[in-house]
Parts: structure tokens; sequence; C-alpha cells
């Protein structure tokens, strides 16, 4: 292997899914792959569009929520539309306290980028709410702890984050 490649993995050669021989396989010449370590940064500015209300109450450490005026259905993250009847929706705030249905541990994410960190990611039922609320769960203890229909409430972040979603994660009550 060549050493001034760093980021170099491995060099392969793929074989022809069909069988052929080299000589009918059309991709012949495509079949020798390298595989690099390739690290990925994104920076683009977006829109947060018709929810934006959402985001920034986060500021004000309020958790909105939209109903449905037709049908009730209250949306959790909130939705300009009811998906069920298509009827713009009116922001209502909910409490901060819901209850668990499912957790998973996760060791990559954006934000883990695969290191050693891992996180805790929850779907939780807030009080008032008719969808699931997926964030990030802290201060648990023991994951085993972490079964559905556990108390919980929303914890605000005191410092600095770069995104509103940051802002606030859910924690046992």
């Amino acid at each position: 292997m060549n050493e001034h490649i760093t980021r170099k993995i491995d060099a392969i050669t793929m074989p022809d899914p069909l069988g052929r021989a080299p000589e009918d396989d059309p991709w012949h010449a495509f079949r020798d792959i390298e595989r690099i370590d390739l690290a990925l940064e994104f920076n683009f500015r977006h829109s947060l569009g018709k929810v934006s209300r959402f985001f920034l109450e986060l500021e004000q450490h309020r958790l909105m929520a939209t109903r449905c005026p037709h049908c009730a259905k209250v949306w959790m993250p909130p939705r300009a539309l009811c998906a069920d009847d298509m009827t713009i929706t009116e922001w209502i705030e909910l409490p901060g306290r819901g209850n668990l249905e499912a957790a998973s541990l996760s060791a990559y994410t954006l934000t883990t980028g695969g290191g050693d960190a891992e996180l805790v990611l929850g779907y939780v039922r807030l009080d008032g709410a008719d969808t699931l609320m997926l964030q990030q769960i802290r201060n648990y203890g023991d994951a085993s702890a972490l079964e559905p229909g556990l108390a919980m409430m929303v914890a605000w972040a005191e410092q600095p984050v770069g995104h509103p979603m940051e802002s606030f994660w859910f924690e046992p009550a």
C-alpha cells in the first residue's frame, strides 16, 4: 500500500456480480476500487420555514406544538398542516412533561462523529400531544432504567448552543 495516501483504507477488485469472464464484462476496466476514509463537513444556511416559531420559542424555553382546529390532533414536533385532514394548524404551548415510549443508545450521530461518545435518543409523548418527540435523553443514570412509561421532563441548556434543538433534552422526572 502507498504510504503517501494517509487516509487510504485499501484497494480491492470487485468481481462481476453476474460471474462473466473479463472479456465479456463491459465493466471489467472499472472493477479496481480504492477505499479511503473521508470526513465530510457541511455548512449551509437553511430556513426553518413555517414551523420557525417552534425554534424561536425554544430560545425562550417554551415548547410549542400545533393543533388541528378541525380534528384537534396535537402535533409535536409541530406541523403547519395537519397530515390527517390537511387543515392549517394553530400554535399551542405544551408542558415540559411526558412519558418515554422508546429509547435507543446511539454511538454514531452527526454530533458524535462515530467517536467514543454515545448518546441516548428517545421518543417521548409530551402531555397534551398525540405524536412523539424524538430528542436526546440525558442524566438517566443506568440505561436499563429507560423503560416505556418512565416519566420524563424537559431540561434546558444553560450554555450557548449552536442549534435550537440542542437547547433542550429530556431526562427522567
